[in-house]
């Protein structure tokens, strides 16, 4: 099981104090987030896509070859690489440049985003988000996966004996999560390449998500990738971690009620009610947590958002301290106890270059 945080890089004004980080601070404090994950023994950090204001992430792998000069354990990943609106080529070159960086230490989540504008700003019209999304990934695997690529397609100008360089390391792929919060097409997607599924819960009610997996699962096993239940799915989650639950409550609720994305809406206690969101103490994160495998079975990444609107760094690093002292040990320990023997582990570089090897045999 890994455990791990994610990012939206949001530029967002501390409701407490009105102060609102330069673009600059927010950049350096992402990379301050990621090494403090690697500190407190999480596995995994995973930074969004953004080509808007107020976030800065316009740059994923140029800030992860960033950090992967700084860490040795920590596994870099995107929380969403828009797959629609990026060319598959440029995928292709800059994760395999970031493999070699990080020495293997690399996987990312395909997705289209949730910025309508991005379509045009990159010469594309969101009406063909879904076509986008099959085809462009269609040709990335085929990238990384044939030294040698002819291909033409619907959405970009043809390719005539074309190498993508460098090529994988070690001959592997980096493992591809696909995320939705909505669109069985993509779970689909995910199920055909028996690829991951990561459905970031974090917004809506259990019950359409659980109908999305389930989703997955079926369409995992019909392809032959397994039974339902070795699926590799991942889900997202977000806390806001007290020693005293009214404590946690007290301070955060100025954040809560001013965030950018569900401000001004729900109270915190429904919110909290209805979503992962989970503000209190470490057992009542642990309490919540366990309830996802109830909800959606066993899976084989828990990512957590921890530093979005407008939380001081400060209190960020705090936060973390608290996730992998208190939190990450006893969900790693319950649920890798509770997880069967057939149901894998989350595929890491070093897991597909042995079956890769055993494959060949």
């Amino acid at each position: 099981m890994q455990f791990g945080i994610f990012t939206v890089g949001d530029v967002t004004t501390d409701p407490t104090n009105g102060t609102t980080p330069s673009e600059h601070e927010r950049i350096k404090a992402m990379v301050r987030i990621a090494l403090k994950a690697e500190e407190v023994g999480l596995d995994v950090f995973a930074t969004g896509e953004h080509h808007n204001p107020p976030f800065v992430p316009s740059s994923p792998t140029t800030m992860l070859g960033h950090i992967a000069a700084q860490t040795s354990k920590l596994i870099l990943s995107t929380s969403t690489t828009l797959i629609t609106t990026n060319d598959p080529v440029k995928i292709a070159e800059d994760f395999a440049v970031l493999q070699h960086l990080a020495d293997g230490r690399v996987d990312l989540m395909m997705g289209r985003g949730n910025t309508g504008p991005v379509y045009p700003w990159f010469g594309q019209d969101i009406r063909q988000g879904i076509p986008l999304a099959i085809e462009n990934y269609a040709l990335l695997r085929k990238l990384w996966r044939e030294d040698v690529v002819d291909w033409s397609g619907k959405f970009r100008t043809p390719l005539q004996g074309f190498t993508s360089t460098p090529r994988p390391l070690d001959g592997v792929p980096p493992f591809v999560w696909h995320g939705s919060i909505r669109s069985p097409e993509i779970a689909e997607q995910a199920a055909y390449y028996g690829d991951g599924f990561f459905a970031n819960h974090i917004f809506w009610p259990k019950e359409h998500f659980q109908q999305l997996i389930a989703f997955y699962r079926q369409r995992f096993e019909h392809y032959g990738h397994g039974s339902a239940d070795q699926a590799i799915v991942g889900l997202g989650g977000q806390a806001f971690i007290r020693p005293k639950s009214q404590d946690a409550r007290n301070e955060f609720r100025p954040y809560f009620d001013n965030a950018p994305v569900y401000g001004h809406g729900p109270s915190l206690e429904e919110f909290t009610e209805q979503t992962p969101l989970t503000v209190g103490s470490p057992q009542e994160v642990i309490d919540k947590t366990l309830t996802f495998r109830e909800h959606f079975g066993d899976y084989q990444r828990q990512l957590f958002l921890m530093d979005h609107a407008g939380l001081p760094l400060k209190t960020v690093l705090e936060q973390l301290d608290l996730l992998g002292e208190h939190v990450v040990p006893v969900l790693r320990k319950e649920l890798d106890a509770l997880r069967p023997a057939h149901v894998p582990d989350a595929p890491t570089h070093e897991s597909l270059k042995a079956a890769l090897v055993e494959a060949s045999v």
